[in-house]
């Protein structure tokens, strides 16, 4: 039988295979893909930079852990681009990854670890709702300074874009509404696909609202 500490070292080897999930990102400059031990790291340092933006104060050790925890169950699950949904067959998925890779460690780490994935998961709780505020803004500031490379790889609309991402600004309003001109001016530069034939345009002049 493994000891506690034996355990938490195959958790710590096991942590390694998320360096070989990639994302459908790339880094800004870089033609490889971002991969999601990347973005784990990245996305925890965006929340310490914008904290301050935040509508309600959150605890940002909460909000640490969940980013440093949300996308572990990709190990198992792998990556999925948001805009293409999110079924009951791929959350079941996730979940399990969960439950097996914090499973992992012992307790009280475990459910510490599994706890904090499924605050996450459902953004009831402020720093949940700034943490995934997080997660959607360092893809959508990456795709802007990369001339909205998996935007245009993926055939995603500026409708899309605006419907996934609106919920920075629940969270963060002033860095949402920021976000959103730069949307707009990347729509005008062609950025995105056109919407579907029979579907609107989406609004050139309007700001959404936070």
């Amino acid at each position: 039988m493994l000891t506690d500490l034996q355990q938490t070292f195959a958790f710590i080897i096991e942590l390694e295979r998320l360096k070989s999930v990639l994302r459908k990102t790339r880094p800004v400059g870089l033609s490889r893909a971002e991969n999601s031990a990347e973005h784990s790291w990245h996305v925890c340092m965006v929340a310490h930079a914008i904290a301050s933006h935040a509508t309600d104060p959150v605890d940002i050790s909460a909000v640490i852990e969940m980013l440093l925890v949300h996308d572990i169950p990709e190990i198992d699950a792998g990556d999925h681009i948001i805009y293409g949904g999110r079924d009951a067959a791929l959350a079941a998925a996730e979940r399990a990854a969960a439950e097996r890779l914090f499973g992992m460690v012992p307790e009280p780490l475990s459910s510490r670890l599994l706890n904090r994935w499924l605050e996450f998961e459902a953004r009831e709780t402020r720093e949940a709702v700034f943490a995934y505020a997080v997660d959607r803004l360092l893809p959508v500031l990456q795709n802007l300074h990369n001339h909205g490379q998996s935007w245009r790889e993926n055939g995603i609309t500026l409708d899309q874009v605006v419907a996934v991402n609106a919920a920075i600004g629940l969270a963060c309003p002033e860095v949402w509404n920021a976000v959103h001109r730069m949307l707009r001016d990347a729509h005008d530069a062609g950025w995105f696909s056109a919407p579907p034939p029979g579907e609107p345009a989406a609004p050139q002049n309007k700001r959404p609202r936070a």
